[in-house]
């Protein structure tokens, strides 16, 4: 078990550095099909995205290319979202006793959203022009800032999967900023919301401890191989096909 798990990290890793494509979207779909209860797989790809994008994190902090107003405002919606998401959870399985059904059928649902998303960014990214609501400053856009950061949150918090993916493609359309800054704040705030969620999961035993160290142990050489072989890969090709393996992900598991 440890190998083969060692082994995906390296691919997941792999392939995000390769495509940047989000690493939740790829690795809870593939722990759930080969065998980890849907619940566990969720909190354990939550823990494992918070550490990684620390060092994103880190990395975006030293090169200034963080809005730290615009992670604040998305984040007074999102971690109150990852909560009641969380709580919701653990009250629906009080009940009903089938959590992990919620969360599989959920999980199938946002990955074929986040399919769908990859592919507008792929298709449409560089093609958005300037809209009403980037041309408005943040205060002006407090309200749709917080109810977006509270809805991908409470999304985030059911399945893991979103923190990067749904988020990026929001703050393309929402909001003015170069491309630098836009995964910066994007990964930050990723960081404080997985962080949030995964210690929620982790405090109702959704946590596999093992599993995300050896996940982490390959990963971080996948990433970087990844990375190094980007300048040369066909991105876009490589995202559409990604996009479409999520695709067939979540359509198997609803």
């Amino acid at each position: 078990m440890t190998l083969s798990v060692l082994l995906m990290g390296v691919f997941v890793g792999f392939l995000v550095g390769l495509t940047g494509v989000g690493g939740a979207s790829l690795l809870t779909p593939i722990l759930i099909l080969i065998g980890i209860h849907p619940s566990i797989a969720v909190g354990t790809d939550l823990l494992y995205n918070s550490i990684t994008k620390l060092f994103g994190t880190i990395q975006h902090w030293r090169q200034k290319t963080i809005d730290f107003k615009l992670v604040k405002m998305l984040a007074m919606g999102s971690i109150p979202g990852v909560i009641l998401a969380v709580v919701f959870l653990k009250l629906f399985n009080s009940f009903f006793d089938n959590q992990e059904v919620i969360i599989k059928h959920a999980l199938g649902y946002v990955l074929i959203l986040v399919a769908f998303a990859t592919l507008f960014k792929v298709f449409f990214g560089h093609k958005l022009k300037e809209n009403r609501w980037q041309l408005k400053s943040l205060q002006e856009k407090r309200g749709l800032t917080i109810t977006i950061g509270a809805v991908l949150g409470f999304i985030v918090g059911l399945t893991s999967i979103g923190s990067g993916s749904l988020y990026a493609i929001a703050m393309l359309y929402f909001f003015r900023m170069n491309p630098a800054q836009l995964v910066g704040t994007d990964i930050a705030h990723a960081f404080f919301l997985a962080t949030t969620a995964g210690i929620l999961h982790a405090s109702m035993g959704n946590v596999n401890y093992m599993l995300v160290l050896n996940l982490l142990i390959g990963s971080i050489p996948g990433v970087l191989i990844g990375s190094m072989l980007s300048i040369k890969a066909p991105t876009n090709i490589l995202r559409m096909i990604i996009a479409s393996l999520v695709l067939i992900s979540g359509l198997k598991l609803i």
